[in-house]
This record gives structure tokens, sequence and C-alpha cells, in this order.
């Protein structure tokens, strides 16, 4: 008799959880859709996406140029209580939208505009520390991304990219 009386004690217990969770569910999902129509329209005021913020999950590899500045030497910033200067020896690597209304006049002459690029990049990754470096370079080169974007005052530039990284 014990084990049926707390069989059915249990039971109830679990229709009330499920009740309870459905409850919860329904009052809640009302909060979240005004909670994400909010976050959209102060997003839409501040201008700005909400997604993860990489622009080249949208551009397909065959409307893609890329131009390399090859083996930049850029000193690093000094780390506090030490004397000595680091360096940092990479290439930097431009992906670019050939779709773009800007590349016309921009992307198929990086060249003349190489040594502009160069001392974009240079003060960019020059204001970090060679922790810093190391430990984000995501965010430097996002950092190079939007100045360079700023630059040329266009977003035909969608990536940066670092290979051949050595620190000295």
């Amino acid at each position: 008799m014990k084990k049926n009386l707390l069989s059915i004690l249990i039971l109830a217990l679990l229709v009330v959880n499920v009740v309870m969770t459905a409850v919860m569910m329904f009052t809640m999902t009302g909060s979240v859709k005004s909670t994400t129509a909010l976050v959209g329209r102060i997003a839409g005021v501040l201008d700005i996406e909400l997604s993860d913020g990489s622009l080249e999950a949208s551009i397909p590899l065959s409307e893609t140029d890329s131009y390399t500045l090859e083996g930049l030497t850029i000193p690093l910033r000094a780390v506090e209580g030490e004397q000595k200067i680091n360096y940092v020896t990479l290439n930097v690597t431009l992906y670019m939208n050939i779709k773009n209304k800007d590349y016309g006049a921009y992307g198929e002459e990086m060249d003349a505009y190489a040594d502009m690029i160069k001392s974009e990049v240079a003060e960019a990754v020059g204001a970090h520390t060679i922790d810093e470096l190391k430990a984000d370079a995501e965010g430097i080169r996002t950092e190079i991304l939007v100045r360079l974007q700023k630059m040329f005052d266009s977003d035909f530039i969608y990536r940066v990219a670092f290979s051949d990284t050595k620190y000295m």
C-alpha cells in the first residue's frame, strides 16, 4: 500500500512540475519577445548589426580579392618597467569584396596606397605591447580593419589577416 501511495505522490508532483514549466514558458515568451524587440530598436537607432559582426560570411570566395603586405617589422609599445623594445614581423593580408562599388576605385590600385596602409597597420599594431598582441590579435585585426575602412571611407576591405608572425 505504501508503494502505491508513494507512486501516486510522485506522479502528482510530476504533473505539477510539468504544469508549472508550461506556465513559466508561456509567461516568459512574451517578455522575451518584447526584450528582443527593444534590443532591435536600440540597435536600429545605433545603426549596428545584431550578428556576429562578420561581413565575410556573406561574401563568397569567388567575389574576394586579396592584397598582402609582406615582411612588415613593427616596434611594439614597451611593457611597463622594461627597457627592452619588442618587435613583431608579420605579413598582413587584406580581403576585398570585388562586387563593392569602391573596389574599382581603390582595390585594383592597392599598390598606390601601400605606404598609407602600412602606416595605419604600424600605428595600430605599434600601440600595443607584445603581450597584448599575443592575447588579442583578433581585436587588433579588427582595429586595423576599422582604421582602413575609415581611411578609404568604404567597406570594400572586409577582413584583415596576419600570417608568418614572429615576435622579437
